[in-house]
């Protein structure tokens, strides 16, 4: 098991922990929680962070960070509900819009890497920037006659079940992703860049094209985030995913992906992002304000950035002191 695999667990382990107390907690006190329609709007309201989770976790891993992806999930949208008023087939937009996302996704990874400009300050500007264009193509418009195959399919369970139809194919997304960072040469190169950049150099490991490559796949996720967002919600508007960045951010770092690289799990970022959907979802049947429920994830987002510091350092100081009580020979 890779070191970085292996220091995770322990914070893997709490964020999961959490979660199953919060899941019973939630059955046996909050009206209506366990309700089918309730947790299919819990699973449904979640993919979107979720679906952006998994390239988003690869990318904070190579010590990299993208803030426009809630943009240029909007920008995807605006540009589906265009081109959809325009006359276009639905099967040919999907298609250009995956597209539009790859483009902007490069945009942000050749800023990067080819400028050597940090990502955060990029993509707080490119935040800023697809967000205005997707005002410009749509401007306050709201298009909502898609095509209702596209729309059962989005907001659709399986049978009588609460789970969302689509949430069977973000499960083969997450299966790819697992497998790419945790069982991979690509992936263990992530966290060797994550780690130290200029020693992954010197291993040998491609550090610009690995990080291209990362910002292309989130703006690729962005803008199927877009698309599942416009069509689930039955509306596609410029101001879609509004923010959605944040609870991201916030959920990735929560399942003890440290904010530096190097370290962390897919299964742990998973967890945090459920967690964090539950939480919302608990708030919103206990009828808390929306602002207070902002204020909760900017909390969660500072214990997520402090949770994992603490418990590593707890862990050294005691490895430390078993090491000094040791007998010697």
């Amino acid at each position: 098991m890779p070191d970085s695999l292996t220091r995770a667990v322990r914070w893997d382990t709490v964020v999961g922990a959490l979660l199953v107390v919060l899941l019973l907690l939630s059955f046996g006190t909050v009206d209506g929680f366990g309700n089918a329609l309730n947790l299919s709007f819990l699973l449904g309201n979640t993919l979107p962070i979720a679906l952006i989770a998994l390239p988003m976790t690869l990318l904070v891993v190579a010590g990299e960070i993208d803030l426009s992806v809630a943009s240029t999930a909007g920008l995807s949208g605006a540009v589906m509900g265009k081109l959809w008023n325009d006359g276009m087939a639905i099967e040919t937009i999907i298609p250009l819009c995956l597209l539009l996302g790859v483009v902007c996704g490069l945009v942000n990874g050749l800023l990067v890497t080819r400028l050597g400009l940090p990502s955060l300050a990029v993509t707080i500007g490119t935040l800023a920037a697809y967000r205005g264009i997707a005002q410009i193509v749509l401007g306050s418009n709201a298009v909502t006659d898609f095509p209702t195959q596209y729309l059962d399919f989005a907001a659709g369970r399986i049978g009588n079940s609460f789970v969302p139809q689509a949430f069977l194919p973000f499960l083969v997304l997450l299966a790819i992703a697992v497998v790419v960072l945790h069982a991979t040469p690509f992936g263990r190169s992530l966290f060797a860049i994550g780690a130290s950049e200029e020693a992954a150099r010197f291993a040998g490991i491609r550090v610009r094209w690995h990080k291209l490559i990362l910002f292309t796949m989130t703006g690729l996720m962005a803008s199927l985030t877009g698309i599942f967002w416009a069509l689930h919600y039955a509306s596609a508007r410029y101001d879609n995913a509004t923010g959605l960045e944040l609870s991201v951010v916030a959920a990735v770092l929560l399942g003890g992906i440290d904010f530096d690289g190097g370290k962390g799990t897919l299964g742990g970022a998973i967890a945090g992002v459920f967690l964090l959907g539950a939480l919302q979802n608990v708030m919103s049947l206990l009828n808390v304000s929306a602002q207070s429920q902002i204020v909760v994830t900017g909390v969660l987002l500072v214990v997520s950035v402090l949770g994992p510091r603490v418990a590593r350092q707890i862990s050294v100081a005691r490895a430390g002191r078993r090491a000094a009580s040791a007998p010697t020979s």
